[in-house]
């Protein structure tokens, strides 16, 4: 028995989530104390505004191509991965010089059209930090390529440890909102000099477009259904805010971050080591199944068991640690906590759709989620944040579960597999 814990605990997959875990823990840690300064030191209306900021923020940052051009470079041939990291650090210059220009623009505009005249100066400031993506997305892709967790983990550590340090600082001097845009900004200027010491990957001097067609082709379905994820984890906040107001949207928002943030945080240094172990097994049917299931089964053991935990503990430590204002909020955080497991086999899934080049797929069934979400939404808002809580939660099971179903007797078709070796062949 213990020979075989010593096999399992060795294996590379788990090994590369226990650099994220020990990232994600120390950063945990790190962002307890800020966390508890912003609950104490923000009013509900302050984190109304902070939703707004980082919901804008979350949509732009799927144009900077992390995500699909990201799984192009994970998933390439060594022969190709030079090109196609030349192309996408130009690509990104565009889209993030473009979003830059287009979030000042809407920025400006915003007390035209709004009385909150709060949000012009951070959204001005968070934009910024568009103008460092290509300037280190590209290196930490390339690291998460290698399997190199270990300097995936130091470099999220490091900056979360900078970001935290400095949002905490700034909050207990009352900077207000620009306790959380000020360090955004400062945080990517580190991730450059971090990412540039751990891989040795340059920019080229020369501008080059090459095989852009291949790189767009593969990863447009991956950004449309990425900007569809975004507007699934922020469409509530959207809702809320114009239905129920600031002050409810700061209620629930708190609640949703604290509900989901860790346990979304959590599945996260599961799944990103997912997708370049199982990717690495592409041409051996038997293997790339193996290696998903077995790495899905290491992710429940562990997961599923801490997400409960914290929900059963909620009623506890909301009080103690951020404060009995945010009592009311307890149970739409259990029912957020708890809708993030059938997201685990979902997010799984669309992975194991990727790696065998299925992303229309991938992106059809988002749209179809989207839709569905949303109406659900729209359905129940008017009655209050604890019905939306609801909403997210049954949606997320019901629909997430039998999208699952679907995809693993799909992607996992032997018939489907072997077309894949032909093609690639």
């Amino acid at each position: 028995m213990i020979t075989r814990l010593k096999q399992v605990l060795s294996g590379e997959y788990l090994r590369n989530v226990g650099w994220m875990a020990g990232a994600e823990l120390a950063n945990r840690i790190i962002r307890l104390s800020t966390t508890v300064v912003l609950a104490r030191m923000f009013s509900p209306h302050d984190y109304g505004l902070m939703a707004i900021i980082f919901t804008i923020c979350d949509f732009s940052s799927a144009f900077t191509l992390r995500g699909g051009v990201g799984s192009k470079i994970i998933q390439a041939d060594e022969r190709d991965v030079k090109a196609i990291c030349n192309t996408a650090y130009w690509l990104n210059w565009i889209t993030c010089g473009s979003l830059f220009i287009i979030q000042c623009f809407v920025a400006f505009l915003i007390p035209y059209f709004s009385h909150d005249r709060e949000l012009t100066i951070p959204l001005c400031i968070v934009a910024l930090t568009y103008l460092t993506y290509p300037l280190w997305v590209i290196h930490l892709t390339l690291i998460e390529r290698e399997n190199r967790f270990k300097s995936a983990a130091i470099c999220n550590v490091l900056n979360s440890l900078i970001s935290n340090i400095l949002t905490a600082t700034f909050a207990l001097l009352g900077m207000g909102i620009g306790a959380i845009t000020w360090p955004l900004l400062i945080a990517c200027l580190f991730w450059i000099v971090i990412t540039w010491k751990f891989h040795p990957w340059r920019p080229p001097l020369r501008f080059s477009l090459e095989r852009w067609r291949e790189v767009i082709g593969f990863g447009s379905n991956l950004l449309i259904a990425d900007l569809l994820s975004k507007f699934q984890a922020n469409v509530d906040y959207l809702l809320v805010g114009k239905y129920l107001g600031v002050q409810a949207l700061g209620m629930y928002y708190f609640a949703f971050n604290a509900g989901s943030g860790i346990t979304l945080n959590l599945m996260n240094t599961f799944m990103v080591p997912l997708y370049p172990h199982i990717c690495g097994a592409r041409n051996d049917y038997w293997q790339f199944k193996h290696r998903y299931f077995n790495s899905l089964k290491k992710a429940t053991a562990i997961l599923v068991p801490l997400i409960l935990l914290q929900a059963a503990l909620a009623p506890i430590y909301v009080p103690i640690v951020f404060g009995k204002k945010w009592i009311p909020a307890i149970p739409v955080l259990i029912l957020i906590c708890l809708s993030v497991i059938p997201r685990i086999y979902a997010r799984a899934s669309s992975l194991l759709l990727n790696a065998i080049d299925k992303t229309i797929i991938s992106l059809f069934l988002s749209v179809t989620f989207t839709v569905i979400f949303v109406i659900s939404l729209l359905a129940v808002v008017k009655n209050g944040i604890l019905w939306v809580a609801c909403a997210v939660f049954f949606s997320h099971l019901i629909v997430l579960s039998i999208f699952t179903i679907w995809t693993n007797r799909y992607a996992l078709s032997k018939k489907h597999f072997l077309n894949l070796s032909n093609m690639n062949l």
